[in-house]
């Protein structure tokens, strides 16, 4: 895929995101993935399994099929039946190499071919802008969750606190 594109930037965008919330997870204790903080809150547990849901659904036959399969069973991915860290790891990376698959092989003409999503068109670059988001909306919740659970010790993921400047010198010297 050529650098600059529409389609390497979502590729990189998404390598990203499912790169931040794997470094996150990966800072708890594996019961931890389990836990929801009130019984109106996900676990990260729960989370993942509504993210595979929501990608095979979308993501499979995504060219030629409705992204809201017959299959799908959506008020069961918020229900928390997992109980092992490397189930649930399984279930995120078939997730997102579902999405990967699908979007890999397109080109920029498909940016303007019409799929569906609950019978609604979208084109191609809608559908995967809507996808993006969810995803980016459900990482950002997994980093929280994880950040709060680990109560100490957090390896940030960004910027650290108080490091801006730090940051900005390094990055600005790369540039010379």
């Amino acid at each position: 895929m050529e650098k600059g594109t529409y389609l390497a930037s979502v590729l990189a965008e998404l390598l990203r995101y499912k790169s931040l919330a794997e470094k996150a997870m990966h800072q708890l204790e594996a019961a931890q993935l389990f836990i929801a903080a009130n019984e109106d809150s996900n676990s990260i547990a729960v989370i993942v399994q509504h993210l595979h849901g929501n990608m095979l659904s979308r993501f499979t036959d995504f060219l030629s099929s409705d992204g809201e399969k017959s299959w799908r069973q959506r008020d069961a991915e918020f229900d928390n039946h997992l109980e092992d860290k490397d189930v649930l790891f399984t279930l995120w990376n078939e997730g997102w190499e579902c999405v990967f698959s699908a979007i890999s092989p397109l080109t920029e003409k498909n940016l303007t071919d019409i799929v569906y999503i609950r019978s609604e068109a979208h084109t191609v670059t809608e559908a995967i802008n809507r996808q993006l988001a969810h995803y980016a909306y459900h990482v950002g919740q997994i980093v929280f969750a994880a950040k709060q659970l680990k109560n100490g010790g957090w390896d940030s993921l960004s910027i650290p606190k108080n490091k801006s400047n730090e940051f900005n010198e390094t990055m600005f010297r790369k540039k010379n």
